[in-house]
């Protein structure tokens, strides 16, 4: 991984020791933050369709248009009456969100097969609708993808993931003979998918075996999705280690977890729409949220329409504040515990 040291040799030959909001400018620039706010941040992080209620970014070497921030599709499936988890997602792309994550694992199935509902009556045609697949076999990422299709009552998706890619040997596992990649790019040559791309929550190591596992197979994923939050910056970091890396590569930056699931909150560190702004000012396409109720939908919308660049200042004072309450990943249970990886208590859902 010599192309990733080097890159932070450079970053760190220019440190100074001048504090940032009570960070030494070298604390703040080990953090790797203001790499991920200078590389292609003109390009990437702040360019928006200002036309649209949610400004809209573009998705890596794609050029497709995305809304900033996203609807989470987890939170989606969890409402008692299902027409309330049709109300957030309509409401969502009324208020001009159109980038939608799911997963054929969610609540069983509930959150792909409400959002399909929700999409009737015109709602498809305005919606980029993302969703991932566990499947590490042909056969079973195959029947994955047609089951989603099902559920989402649409014959095509516009991004496709490997979800929970949070083992070393996933990446093998899915650029197999007879593996999961072989299963995806079929059902996108068929006109069923329009881009692929892959998840993780566990650690930066395991995205870097990724991606150059598809270098080998000469492969370009259009997308990356991964934790991006105040807590990471701190911790095993994505954004340090992994953000400059995708930018360079010019593949679409999905940010995830921005409160860690709502549990970043509980440090008493930091406020929603710190978080959303924090995730907002790195160089990503769209940061996706989880929103269980209308009200979290419209706090989203308004943090992504009142959104500003954050200055390295503002930035360092979100990081001094969540500095110690970080360092041991407590409040980031997705990388140091597995309560958050279905794929390990479902391993069956592997293939």
């Amino acid at each position: 991984m010599r192309e990733f040291e080097g890159g932070e040799r450079n970053i760190e030959g220019t440190v100074r020791e001048e504090k940032i909001g009570g960070v030494t400018r070298r604390e703040f620039l080990e953090l790797g933050v203001a790499a991920t706010l200078g590389v292609g941040a003109g390009e990437i992080a702040w360019a928006a369709d200002t036309k649209s209620e949610v400004p809209r970014r573009t998705l890596g070497r794609t050029g497709e248009k995305i809304s900033m921030v996203g609807l989470g599709g987890y939170h989606i499936g969890s409402q008692k009456d299902e027409q309330e988890s049709i109300r957030i997602i309509r409401t969502a792309l009324d208020s001009g969100i159109n980038f939608l994550d799911n997963c054929w694992d969610y609540n069983g199935g509930a959150s792909e097969e409400r959002m399909g509902k929700a999409l009737r009556d015109g709602y498809r045609q305005r919606a980029f609708v993302m969703t991932k697949i566990d499947g590490r076999t042909k056969k079973a990422a195959a029947q994955q993808i047609e089951e989603s299709l099902r559920r989402l009552q649409t014959d095509h998706i516009e991004l496709l993931q490997f979800h929970e890619i949070i083992r070393m040997e996933d990446p093998d596992r899915v650029f197999a003979a007879g593996g999961g990649m072989e299963a995806a790019v079929e059902a996108q040559k068929a006109g069923k998918v329009r881009y692929i791309g892959f998840t993780g929550h566990k650690s930066p190591d395991i995205h870097f075996k990724m991606l150059e596992t598809a270098d080998a197979h000469k492969f370009h994923f259009d997308s990356v999705q991964m934790p991006l939050n105040v807590m990471d910056a701190h911790y095993n970091s994505f954004g340090k280690k992994v953000l400059p890396v995708l930018v360079k590569k010019e593949i679409g930056v999905l940010g995830m977890k921005p409160m860690g699931a709502g549990i970043i909150l509980r440090s008493k560190t930091v406020e929603p729409v710190e978080c959303l702004h924090y995730a907002m000012s790195l160089p990503t396409s769209v940061v996706i949220t989880g929103c269980d109720s209308v009200t979290l939908v419209e706090q989203a919308v308004s943090a992504a329409k009142s959104f500003k660049p954050l200055s390295e200042t503002q930035v360092a004072t979100l990081l001094a504040k969540t500095k110690a309450a970080a360092q041991n990943g407590e409040f980031e249970g997705y990388k140091t515990t597995t309560n958050f990886d279905g794929t390990a208590h479902n391993p069956q859902w592997l293939g």
